[in-house]
């Protein structure tokens, strides 16, 4: 038996009507944060602020948030900083909600966006272009090693109840990768 798998809404026809891996729902297609609550934003949020930007193997092996594969926390982060491109702050120890603010005043012509992200528009950035930016985010935003080295997260056990709460302990799979049970923890 073949399951049905929703078209996204707003791609209705087309080449592009088909829901990948990395596509995100929430980002896309009106609907804020699927399968996140607050408390486990706030867990991301501390843990990019500790491991940096895009440190997700580092985020995963703490354990601070089970079930949740790297596709999911990168796109809940993109919705953090109010930006689809995370590039420029890749490896720093920063507040994403700070950055959220700050883009969330950006106005003009040139600023396209979605659900209130800012969405890429122009020509893909040189490794320059992202290497000089980095800098000038870290100069800028960067907080002191004291203030993030210290961050402890939470060992998050349980996953969610589905008939019953499921440990990570029952669980025949890697919670990085997708499974058929997942979406429904997720839920």
């Amino acid at each position: 038996m073949t399951a049905l798998v929703p078209k996204p809404r707003s791609m209705p026809t087309g080449q592009r009507n088909v829901i990948r891996a990395n596509d995100s729902p929430s980002l896309w297609n009106c609907t804020y944060s699927p399968g996140w609550t607050e408390e486990e934003a706030e867990i991301l949020r501390k843990a990019a602020i500790k491991f940096g930007v895009g440190a997700w193997s580092k985020i995963v092996d703490s354990g601070c948030l089970p079930g949740k594969t790297v596709a999911q926390m990168n796109l809940q982060l993109q919705r953090l900083l109010g930006q689809q491109s995370t590039a420029e702050f890749a490896g720093l120890h920063l507040d994403p909600m700070v950055i959220g603010a700050i883009n969330a005043t950006k106005q003009g012509p040139e600023i396209k966006r979605k659900n209130n992200c800012i969405v890429n528009t122009g020509n893909k950035l040189s490794r320059e272009e992202i290497k000089r930016r980095i800098q000038q985010n870290k100069e800028l935003y960067e907080l002191p090693p004291e203030e993030w080295q210290n961050i402890v997260l939470p060992k998050r056990e349980d996953v969610g109840c589905l008939v019953g709460c499921i440990s990570t302990a029952n669980l025949a799979w890697p919670m990085n990768v997708i499974s058929p049970v997942q979406p429904l923890i997720s839920k």
